[in-house]
């Protein structure tokens, strides 16, 4: 069997199921199993397969017709333009939280912040391009210690020095900073059993399940974050398309100002952004 068969083999089979990203998904597989990327793949295509690179194939292949994530079935994924290593204990980093980074790197330029808390980090996709394309001093908090330890290594890898703590929200920090940044779980409880099933299937629950309207770690952290902000510091989160005023709302009513929302790239609101400029919540 030769590169482009396999290829071909593979996207028909994934188109037939359903998959979207068949062409895709089967250009990562081949080029995975044979140690090639996808450039080499179209380079190539006349390059006989081994029979182990079969059986890594196919291995491969059970698993995304299973709908696992390419990402974890490759055990990688791009994000900032870095690499980070990702499984079931870490939610996917997404595009749409590039957002929330190119935002949290454009306030420390500006404002001079130096020190930044990420609530919720998982694969710590947040905490180590922030600290990969600023000054900033990061710390990265997250209430699994599984998900800690890809992030560590996610930090190693990337060759930047984020400090991890295992913490429920605020249960462990006891410093304050200058920004604060979350992606929080925001998927409405009821909403998350017809996610597709790549989502539901796989990522980690504790990642996702954002309570009954979506809204409880907004509101947890709004509640408390005061307690750990500098004054003149800022909180931005990531929210879900529809939560711009309920979350914005949520930061108005805790005495944050010039608070703004800010679209990603198919037009839909995607970050919160509110500035806090006395520090009265004690």
């Amino acid at each position: 069997m030769t590169v482009v068969q396999a290829v071909n083999n593979l996207k028909e089979r994934f188109s037939s199921a359903g998959i979207d990203t068949a062409a895709l998904d089967a250009q990562l597989i081949v080029g995975n199993a044979m140690g090639m990327s996808r450039v080499q793949i179209l380079t190539y295509p006349e390059k006989i397969l081994t029979e182990n690179e079969k059986c890594k194939i196919n291995e491969m292949f059970l698993k995304r017709i299973n709908r696992m994530p390419m990402q974890y079935i490759l055990g990688v994924c791009e994000f900032m333009g870095l690499d980070f290593k990702v499984n079931s204990d870490t939610l996917i980093p997404r595009g749409d939280t590039e957002i929330l980074v190119e935002k949290a790197i454009e306030m420390i330029n500006k404002n001079g912040y130096k020190s930044v808390l990420d609530i919720g980090t998982g694969s710590g996709a947040i905490a180590v391009s922030v600290a990969k394309y600023t000054a900033a001093k990061v710390t990265a908090a997250d209430i699994s210690n599984k998900a800690i330890s890809v992030a560590k290594r996610n930090a190693a890898d990337n060759g930047v020095s984020v400090e991890f703590i295992n913490s429920d929200l605020f249960s462990n920090i006891n410093k304050k900073y200058d920004l604060i940044l979350s992606n929080p779980p925001y998927i409405e409880k009821d909403i998350i059993k017809t996610l597709e099933p790549d989502v539901k299937d796989y990522e980690p629950m504790l990642a996702l399940d954002g309570g009954i309207d979506g809204l409880d770690f907004y509101k947890r952290i709004t509640k408390d974050c005061c307690k750990y902000l500098n004054e003149n510091g800022s909180i931005a989160f990531e929210i879900g398309y529809n939560q711009s005023e309920a979350v914005s709302s949520l930061l108005g009513a805790y005495d944050f100002d010039r608070i703004s929302v800010e679209k990603d790239l198919a037009g839909f609101d995607r970050v919160v952004i509110g500035h806090n400029l006395y520090c009265c919540c004690i």
